[in-house]
């Protein structure tokens, strides 16, 4: 059965922390683990034994930090992952059961403009261990402990472009986890809120948290997760919080009361149960003993109508929303100026003028006949996006500029917008299928703007039922009547 079938019926488990087992195996300070899976197969292959024999259904390869940037010799990278995925592979068949989940976590780098990793190097690192992993048969992606909104979106883009199962070619189900503090922030802003938008508009399987913290700080992030979020919900985290002890790193949660905390966990509505740094076997198979006899119930979808920042969310529907209009050349003899001279602080001095006097969205619509719009639209996005905290709704008639803008984008953009031409929804609706947004539709067809409010409300009807065939939920469609 599928991963994501299997969810939909009963409550799935992770397995727990890789490093720690193999440093007692023998895996040296400072050397790289990812290596064993060619020096250590059997090795590697035993933690996945264990794991299984103490009830996991997800096991995750040894690929945590497996990258171009690490292993950059030829052939190295694609061995180290094709044998990763084998290892894992070979205990699942033994055991008869369970599925071998990609591993991805974060580079090791920090992306622009934070750090000097483009987004797109980003995208195309990931994407070269999706296509292996994917090639060498993984049933599906967990992208983890992943503390910046920005690398976790390159995450999911790489896994959502290359992650084909090569026997169905269908994407491979994606799990995406993340790092936040005990006040529910990311490393570089962001929120529950915030990351929970991302990442369904982007079309993740499942979502959640890992790492960081043990489960009792964890609680209230939970909490707000099953508040907020419409998808499956998996919780991973460390056993308890680490110290020192004659120069080694352990840890203060033991397995029984690891189980106690996850159990009640579980009782608040998640979906997928493991662990991450410091858990063993022995933590899992407890927690599968408590946690296999508490209710389980499907994910309840929540309506929200969320565009998103990296750092902040707008809810559309319970107080009006005010979308500051001035970074638009309709009628703004200075800002075309500002564009056809690339006068980009003119532009951001728009933007954080807005921003203090209390516009709650930007819209950023920067097209000129004589300019390249695409390129304006990267260029006022990402810097935009580096200064100003409030999400952006990207406005423009030129696909190729909305793409660019929404490719971009730290977070989940309003998008002006699409009309009732069959013409105008087909040309919008894949990207934001691909990249998520909350659209605006026009209630205007190919024949004009009808005269009548029904006539207007039956185009609104064919935006909604068009947007469905894409996957687009209803709540992602704001109607401008």
């Amino acid at each position: 059965m599928n991963v994501l079938d299997a969810m939909k019926e009963h409550r799935l488990f992770c397995d727990g922390g890789m490093g720690s087992l193999l440093q007692a195996a023998g895996l040296a300070a400072g050397e790289l683990p990812e290596r064993w899976n060619l020096s250590h197969p059997e090795v590697i292959t035993n933690v996945h034994r264990k794991y299984l024999a103490a009830g996991a259904d997800i096991m995750t390869t040894n690929t945590f930090g497996a990258n171009r940037l690490k292993f950059d010799k030829d052939g190295e990278l694609k061995a180290i992952v094709e044998a990763a995925v084998a290892n894992a592979r070979k205990a699942v068949d033994e055991a008869g059961r369970g599925y071998v989940a990609l591993d991805l976590g974060p580079t090791g780098k920090l992306l622009k403009p934070l750090g000097d990793l483009p987004f797109e190097a980003a995208v195309s690192l990931y994407k070269e261990v999706v296509s292996i992993g994917a090639a060498a048969g993984a049933d599906l992606v967990l992208i983890e402990t992943m503390s910046d909104s920005y690398e976790l979106k390159a995450a999911v883009l790489a896994a959502k472009e290359a992650g084909i199962d090569p026997k169905t070619g269908e994407r491979l189900p994606i799990f995406a986890t993340v790092i936040y503090d005990e006040k529910g922030k990311l490393l570089t802003g962001g929120n529950v809120e915030s990351t929970v938008a991302l990442l369904e508009g982007l079309g993740v399987d499942v979502l959640g948290i890992n790492c960081g913290l043990g489960p009792v700080q964890m609680k209230p992030i939970i909490k707000r997760l099953t508040e907020v979020s419409s998808l499956p919900i998996v919780v991973n985290p460390n056993a308890g919080l680490p110290r020192s002890e004659n120069g080694t790193t352990v840890f203060d949660i033991d397995a029984e009361e690891f189980a106690t905390l996850m159990g009640e966990i579980a009782g608040m509505g998640v979906h997928a149960l493991g662990g991450c740094c410091g858990t063993t076997p022995a933590h899992i198979s407890k927690m599968i003993e408590v946690c296999r006899k508490k209710p389980f119930a499907a994910p309840v979808p929540k309506h929200r109508t969320v565009v998103s920042s990296f750092s902040q969310t707008v809810e559309i529907g319970p107080k009006p929303v005010i979308i500051g209009e001035r970074i638009n050349p309709t009628g703004k003899s200075r800002f075309k100026a500002a564009l056809r001279e690339n006068n980009i602080e003119y532009i951001l001095g728009e933007g954080m003028a807005q921003e203090d006097s209390g516009a709650h969205i930007l819209d950023v619509n920067v097209g000129l006949p004589e300019i390249d719009e695409p390129a304006m639209m990267e260029r006022v996005v990402t810097r935009l996006q580096s200064v100003i905290a409030l999400p952006l709704q990207i406005d423009t008639s030129n696909t190729e500029a909305m793409e660019r803008g929404m490719r971009l984008y730290n977070g989940k953009p309003m998008i002006n917008s699409v009309s009732g031409k069959m013409e105008s929804m087909e040309a919008v609706f894949p990207l934001v299928r691909k990249y998520g947004g909350v659209v605006v539709g026009l209630a205007l067809d190919e024949n004009g703007i009808p005269a009548t409010a029904e006539g207007r409300i039956q185009v609104a009807r064919k935006i909604y039922e068009t947007a469905e065939k894409y996957g687009i939920p209803h709540e992602d469609i704001v109607i401008d009547g």
